[in-house]
């Protein structure tokens, strides 16, 4: 089971990106799947999360009304689109995602999930 985080990138200030969470080994229906991102010398934080049935979002404050997260089932995909983009964002985005029953349920702790990708980076310039 592998998952691919892509789209990470240099950009400014008030700038966009779009992040994609691309999943081998697994389809990710029956998954919920998170965002998480690090900073340098920071802790692995909570960023985006959404349930198994697309239908529950949970977004981190700092990025609520910026971030949005969504999933493709068919495409096999989960994606994580970020406007308005600040310094501070600047950090190495993770996906992760965990099989479960609950269908509803978009968990922003990192012990909710097993699987993880391998990152990718994203600068924010001043």
């Amino acid at each position: 089971v592998q998952l691919q985080a892509s789209g990470g990138g240099l950009v400014q200030t008030g700038g966009s990106l779009g992040l994609s969470c691309a999943a081998s080994g697994l389809t990710f229906r029956p998954y919920h799947v998170g965002w998480f991102r690090q900073a340098p010398g920071e802790e692995r934080e909570f960023v985006a999360a959404i349930s198994r049935s697309g239908y529950n979002t949970n977004y981190a404050d700092s990025v609520k009304g910026r971030f949005t997260i969504s999933r493709d089932n068919p495409k096999n995909t989960v994606d994580l689109q970020m406007n308005s983009l600040k310094p501070e964002d600047t950090a190495v985005y993770y996906c992760a995602a965990r099989s479960t029953t609950l269908i509803n349920h978009a968990p922003i702790a990192r012990t909710s999930y097993d699987y993880w990708g391998q990152g990718t980076l994203v600068t924010v310039s001043s």
